[in-house]
């Protein structure tokens, strides 16, 4: 059974950062795809950012230069630093694991940006 909790949400001005951390449990952390999804207030969940077991990674257009993915095997621990927010930014971020056509999902962690 794989359980995924988010952390390092928050409020936080225009232009500010945070660093989002996903723990997995389980043993098959290095073996899956990760990605990071994100649901805006009143809009539909969409992908953000992802990384392959093997580290590649891609984003989407809005925050290509902004935030970076990433990984640590070694913890089960996934990352997104997110750098030069934007009130569009602002929405429940999910951590998702993709393992043989089956997702895991966290619980979400909310991000505000907002002066």
């Amino acid at each position: 059974q794989v359980q995924l909790v988010e952390s390092g949400g928050g409020l936080v001005q225009p232009g500010g950062s945070l660093r989002l951390s996903c723990a997995a449990s389980g043993s098959i952390f290095r073996l899956a795809d990760m990605a990071w999804y994100r649901q805006p207030p009143g809009k539909q969940r969409e992908l953000v950012a992802r990384i392959t077991y093997s580290g590649s990674s891609n984003y989407v257009d809005s925050v290509k230069g902004r935030f970076t993915i990433s990984r640590d095997n070694a913890k089960s621990t996934m990352y997104l630093q997110m750098n030069s927010l934007k009130p569009e930014d602002t929405a429940i971020y999910y951590c998702n694991m993709a393992w043989f056509g089956y997702d895991y999902w966290g619980q979400g962690t909310q991000v505000t940006v907002s002066s």
